[in-house]
């Protein structure tokens, strides 16, 4: 079954580099952004947007299917997955330090800990 954009759980983004991620928000299409599981229990479609008709400007095509047989791309996506999961707490600990230093730095502009004497 292809992705169903219609349901309420599928999520599209487009960033500045033109790349699109398509997804279950559930996490619950283990080969997206190609196919959604046969007779997914959670698919509901869309109320809001139910009778609207999206032109070609709003969402992209998406792209073509691998020719691989599916427990190939389900590997491939694994371990996709496994890579960005071991990359998300240095990710944090970085952007930890890095906010730290910035309220730091805004702590000091501000006269936070340093203030003049008068007088």
């Amino acid at each position: 079954m292809p992705m169903r954009e219609d349901c309420k759980h599928f999520q599209s983004r487009t960033y500045a580099s033109g790349e699109v991620a398509r997804f279950c928000v559930l996490d619950l299409a283990p080969e997206a952004p190609w196919r959604c599981p046969d007779n997914c229990p959670q698919y509901s479609r869309r109320l809001a947007d139910a009778t609207w008709q999206h032109g070609e400007l709003v969402e992209p095509a998406i792209e073509e299917e691998p020719e691989e047989p599916a427990e190939d791309i389900s590997a491939l996506l694994q371990a996709a997955e496994t890579v960005v999961d071991a990359a998300v707490p240095s990710a944090l600990a970085e952007a930890r330090k890095r906010e730290a230093r910035e309220e730091r730095k805004s702590a000091r502009t501000k006269g936070g800990w340093f203030r003049r004497r008068r007088g």
